[in-house]
C-alpha cells in the first residue's frame, strides 16, 4: 500500500473534474434538444433499469472490492477471488435482466416505454465484464482517469454530432448504454495484466452467503432511496415534465455529490487496508482528511448555488420549461452535505469493519419515510407543483439519515467532523455571502454586460461570482490556517495519512 493517498486523490479529482465538464457540455445540449417531455421520459426510464442493475451486482461491487484488498499483493489468490465473483455477477446478471423483462411485459406504462428501457438494458452486457473492482483495489486510479475521459469525451462528441431533436431521444439512450460496453471492453483487456483466468483453487464461494445477502439488500434499498423521488414523481406527473424540471434542479447537486462520492472511493481500499492491520489512529485520520476535503468543496458550493440556482438552471436547461428547477436546486442544495458525509462513512467506517448492517438499517428506514413524505408533500401540500414537495420529503429524509449514521459511529468519526477545523471552512463560506449578495442581488453584476445575449451575459455572472467567492473563501482559509488550504502552502506539507 506504498500509493500516495495524496497522488490519489489528486488524480481522482482531475478525473472527475473533467467529467463533470463534459457534463455540462451534454446536459445542457440533451434538455434543449429532448425537452422536459422526452427527458422526463428518458429519466423515467433510465431510473427503472437502474433498478435492476443495482439487484444484478447484489452488492458484489463493495464485497469484492474489500475481499481483493486483502489479497491484492498475492496474484493466484487475487485471481481466485476475481474469478468467484465473476461467476457470481454473470449469475445475477441473467437473473435480474429475465425479472426486468417479465416486469416491462406485465406493467402497460413500461411497455409503452420498452424501446427506451431495452436500449438502456445494454447496461446489463456490461455489468458482469467491468472488473472496475480490481483496478480499485489495486488503486489504479490513473488508469481508471485516463479510460474514463477519453470515453466520455467520445460519447459527449457523439451527443452532439447525434442528438438533434426530440426523437433522438432513442439514439441518446444507446449512446449513455454504449458508454459501459466500451468501459467494459477496454477494462477486460487490461485486467489481464493482474489476474489470471485459469483456475488454480478452488472457489469459496459459500464464505460469501451471508455478507452478500446484507449487501444485495443494502444495495437494492440504495438504489431505491436513491431514485425512489424521481420514480415516485413520475407516476404522480402523467406527463414527465415535474420530473424533467426535477433532473435540471438536481443536475447541479448531483455533480458536486458525484465529486465528494469519486473521492471517497480513493479511500475504501487504504481505509480497508488500515482496519484489517488494526491501525486505528490512521484509520481515524485518513476519515478526517476525508471529510476535511468534502467540507471544503461542499460548503462554498452550497452557497454559491443557493444565489446562482437561476443562472445555473438557465445555463443547464435554458429559459424554456422546467418550472420551479432554480426552487429544486435550492432545497436540495444542502444535500450535498448530508449525501456525501452519509457516504464517506459508509464507505470509509463501515464496510471496512464489515458494518453494513447499520447502513441497511437507515436505508430501509430512508426509503418508507421518503416515500411516504414524497407522497404527502407531492400529492396533497404542493400538488400543483409536486417537483417541490418531493424536493422537500427528500432534504428531510436525508437530514435523518444523517443523524441516525453518526450516532451509530460517533466513537470513530466525531472528531472527524465536529472539529475546529472544519468550524473554520464553515467561517470561511460564510464570509463569501457578503460578495454573493452584493454581486447577485443588489448590485447584479451580469447586468452591466449589456453589449453580450443573455446566455453570455448569464455565463460571465456565474464565473465572476464563483471566481471572487472562491478567491475570497480561500484567502479566508488561510488567514484562519486550514488544515488542508495551508498544508499545500507550508515548505514541507504534512501527509495526514
Amino acid at each position: 500500500m506504498n500509493t500516495n493517498i495524496r497522488t490519489n486523490v489528486i488524480v481522482n479529482l482531475i478525473r472527475t473534474l473533467a467529467l463533470t465538464i463534459l457534463s455540462f457540455m451534454t446536459f445542457p445540449w440533451v434538455c434543449r434538444v429532448l425537452g422536459d417531455a422526452q427527458l422526463g421520459l428518458y429519466t423515467w426510464c433510465n431510473t427503472f433499469v437502474y433498478y435492476f442493475l443495482v439487484l444484478a451486482k447484489i452488492g458484489l461491487p463493495n464485497l469484492a472490492l474489500r475481499e481483493c484488498v486483502k489479497v491484492r499483493d498475492d496474484k493466484e489468490k487475487l485471481s481466485n477471488k476475481a474469478q468467484g465473483f465473476f461467476i457470481l455477477q454473470s449469475v445475477t446478471t441473467i437473473l435480474s435482466f429475465g425479472l426486468m423483462c417479465s416486469f416491462v411485459f406485465a406493467v402497460p406504462s413500461l411497455f409503452d416505454a420498452k424501446s427506451i428501457i431495452f436500449l438502456l438494458s445494454i447496461n446489463f452486457i456490461s455489468g458482469a465484464f467491468s472488473f472496475e473492482w480490481i483496478f480499485m483495489a489495486l488503486e489504479k486510479q490513473f488508469y481508471i482517469s485516463v479510460r474514463s475521459i477519453i470515453v466520455l469525451a467520445l460519447s459527449a462528441l457523439l451527443i452532439i454530432t447525434l442528438v438533434r431533436n426530440p426523437d433522438d431521444v432513442y439514439i441518446y439512450a444507446l449512446i449513455t448504454a454504449g458508454v459501459t460496453v466500451i468501459t467494459s471492453i477496454i477494462n477486460c483487456f487490461f485486467v489481464t495484466k493482474f489476474i489470471s483466468f485459469k483456475k488454480t483453487m478452488p472457489y469459496d464461494l459459500k464464505e460469501y452467503a451471508k455478507p452478500l445477502f446484507t449487501l444485495c439488500t443494502l444495495s437494492f434499498m440504495l438504489a431505491l432511496y436513491n431514485q425512489t423521488d424521481t420514480l415516485i414523481l413520475g407516476f404522480i406527473n402523467s406527463d414527465k415534465t415535474q420530473v424533467g424540471s426535477y433532473s435540471v434542479g438536481i443536475k447541479g447537486i448531483e455533480i458536486i455529490i458525484g465529486i465528494i462520492t469519486s473521492l471517497s472511493t480513493v479511500f475504501i481500499p487504504r481505509a480497508t487496508w488500515y482496519y484489517q492491520k488494526e491501525d486505528k489512529r490512521f484509520f481515524k485520520n485518513l476519515f478526517r482528511y476525508s471529510v476535511n476535503i468534502c467540507s471544503f468543496i461542499v460548503v462554498p458550493a452550497i452557497i454559491i448555488m443557493c444565489f446562482l440556482s437561476k443562472e445555473i438552471c438557465s445555463i443547464i436547461a435554458g429559459n424554456d420549461g422546467y418550472q420551479y428547477a432554480a426552487l429544486i436546486l435550492i432545497i436540495l442544495s444542502f444535500m450535498m452535505l448530508t449525501y456525501s458525509l452519509g457516504d464517506i462513512i459508509y464507505g470509509q467506517i463501515l464496510i471496512p469493519m464489515k458494518k453494513e448492517k447499520y447502513y441497511l438499517y437507515a436505508m430501509l428506514g430512508g426509503v418508507a419515510l421518503n416515500i411516504g413524505l414524497s407522497f404527502l408533500l407531492g400529492l396533497l401540500v404542493f400538488k400543483d407543483n409536486p417537483a417541490v414537495g418531493v424536493a422537500i420529503g427528500t432534504i428531510v429524509t436525508d437530514i435523518l439519515v444523517l443523524a441516525f449514521l453518526v450516532s451509530i459511529c460517533w466513537k470513530w468519526i466525531y472528531k472527524g467532523i465536529f472539529s475546529l477545523n472544519n468550524l473554520k471552512i464553515i467561517l470561511g463560506g460564510l464570509i463569501t455571502i457578503i460578495p454573493s449578495v452584493l454581486l447577485t442581488i443588489v448590485f447584479p453584476i451580469g447586468s452591466f454586460f449589456t453589449n453580450v445575449d443573455i446566455i453570455t451575459q448569464t455565463l460571465l455572472q456565474m464565473v465572476i461570482v464563483a471566481v471572487i467567492d472562491f478567491i475570497i473563501y480561500v484567502v479566508s482559509l488561510i488567514l484562519m490556517k486550514e488544515d488542508l488550504v495551508y498544508s499545500f502552502i507550508k515548505k514541507s506539507p504534512k501527509e495526514p495519512v
